[in-house]
């Protein structure tokens, strides 16, 4: 694997947990990510130390590197930034242009075919996306990084808490916001993703879920998510 630095190792790890085949709790093996990218394990430790920093693994004492498992005031906490965040993009008036919609539009027929299809990692990266996406598209370039770490946070959280917010939901939810968006009605886009995030935020459980953890599955979890087309 060629041009690996610490920072695609990272990005590789939060693409992962974005598309939930990282659970909580889930062991990160320092010599198997140094073998599965083909570096060595300073360069494996540095990423992870960038993880750390981010919020999304942590070091045991003579463990080793563990995905972080949210506490449900960590989960609240993010669920509230990615409010404040999306809401804010949603917050001007006008319309936006159609290259906005037609690429919006683009990514929920994405969604949609991913839900029809069997590749549930390619289905919870796309429904976790569109919120980068969006941002992207919007013209909040300098937010999508923030949003992209929040949202994986937010994964996170549904993945410990098993929530039973469906992904067809998720996806006419989002359909719903581009059509407003289309419609140049930025009071109800707006409105649309606040309603969209708290009924995101209400389907979590209170009970915790297992979280597999096992150190073989790490190559394939790891491995990049099968996107449609070039889209991002």
């Amino acid at each position: 694997m060629t041009d690996v630095t610490p920072t695609t190792i990272a990005a590789r790890v939060v693409e992962a947990i974005l598309a939930q085949k990282l659970a909580p709790g889930e062991r990160l093996g320092e010599q198997q990510l140094a073998e599965n990218f083909g570096v060595s394990r300073t360069m494996v430790r540095e990423a992870l130390m960038q993880l750390q920093a981010r919020g999304f693994v942590e070091v045991q004492s003579r463990r080793g590197w563990y995905v972080v498992e949210p506490s449900a005031e960590e989960a609240r906490d993010a669920f509230a930034a990615r409010r404040i965040i999306e809401a804010g993009i949603l917050a001007e008036s006008g319309r936006p242009l159609s290259k906005v919609i037609r690429k919006l539009r683009e990514h929920v027929a994405d969604e949609k075919r991913a839900i029809a299809g069997a590749d549930a990692a390619t289905r919870a990266f796309l429904l976790a996306d569109f919120h980068v996406c969006l941002a992207d598209q919007m013209g909040h370039r300098l937010l999508c990084d923030v949003l992209r770490d929040l949202t994986a946070r937010t994964t996170l959280a549904a993945t410990l808490f098993q929530s039973t917010h469906e992904a067809g939901q998720s996806c006419s939810e989002h359909a719903a916001i581009v059509a407003a968006l289309e419609a140049g009605d930025m009071k109800r886009a707006r409105q649309l993703m606040l309603d969209h995030i708290g009924n995101v935020e209400e389907a979590l459980e209170a009970e915790v879920a297992d979280s597999p953890g096992a150190d073989e599955r790490l190559r394939a979890t790891l491995a990049p998510v099968a996107l449609p087309r070039a889209s991002r």
